[in-house]
């Protein structure tokens, strides 16, 4: 794997393909590996840079835990810059959807088009003592849990009851790899996090996506950012859950491209006129 030096971070990536550049966020407690059979895809049509944010896969820790998604982002931005990436599509999953908002919240002008899938609201969707419950909760489970005892708490709740066997275990492999710097950092910005201000203020393409199992975010979250984010189009990926590009990579796949590449399409037939 590739890897960037971004301030103090080093941040490892995946990158396969050629063409406009989509950059891939991953989920708490997940890492770039996540994405291998949306790399195997996607790469035939875009430049596909996965990358292991601060604190997961092999990048590097934070010397202390994130708090705010605004954190994430600005590393992010560092490491598109060292890529030299002044225009991206960018897609995130559940905490790296809440990533991506803040980011074009941060930098509006770097994104085409934003795809959210499993979107979270995190503490705006919760009541006080339920978001402190939540919060001390992840905390208690990446401190005292070892990592197969984390993966298989968290994989029930992260599938559903369609997943195969082999997508199981490749989540639960996946999940393993977690560690307290960067789980915590997660688990601190979901705590603080409240985006309900922002949503009205995406003005570029973008796709809410759904698994119509998910229980970790249900679908009724994703309506509620569909209903509030201007133009936006929404889809739910049937008998899948939370980990919907694990468990329906064909569907997930198609819909990223169908939607991509309407917008490849109309700026082509723009910069012809």
């Amino acid at each position: 794997m590739p890897c960037q030096k971004v301030n103090d971070f080093v941040i490892y990536y995946e990158i396969d393909g050629d063409g406009p550049p989509l950059v891939l966020l991953h989920g708490m407690g997940n890492n770039s590996r996540s994405w291998t059979k949306q790399i195997q895809v996607l790469k035939n049509y875009f430049k596909v840079i996965a990358w292991d944010a601060p604190g997961y896969g092999r990048s590097s820790d934070p010397q202390k835990p994130f708090t705010e998604f605004r954190q994430f982002a600005e590393v992010l931005k560092g490491f598109l810059d060292q890529l030299n990436l002044q225009e991206i599509y960018l897609l995130g999953h559940s905490m790296g959807a809440a990533t991506a908002l803040e980011f074009y919240n941060l930098y509006p002008n770097v994104i085409r088009a934003m795809i959210l899938a499993d979107a979270t609201r995190g503490s705006a969707a919760l009541k006080p003592e339920e978001n402190e419950k939540k919060l001390q909760q992840r905390l208690y489970s990446i401190n005292h849990l070892n990592p197969r005892e984390l993966a298989e708490e968290r994989t029930k709740k992260l599938l559903s009851s369609y997943a195969d066997h082999d997508v199981r275990e490749l989540a639960k492999s996946i999940m393993s790899e977690a560690r307290p710097a960067g789980y915590s950092s997660a688990a601190y910005s979901l705590y603080h996090v409240n985006q309900m201000n922002l949503y009205p203020l995406v003005k570029i393409p973008a796709l809410i996506l759904c698994g119509e199992c998910d229980e970790v975010t249900p679908v009724s979250e994703s309506e509620i950012i569909h209903s509030l984010i201007p133009k936006s189009e929404f889809v739910t990926i049937p008998h899948a859950g939370h980990l919907c590009y694990l468990e329906a990579p064909d569907q997930f796949n198609y819909h990223v491209i169908n939607f991509l590449c309407k917008i490849e399409q109309t700026k082509r037939i723009l910069e012809r006129n």
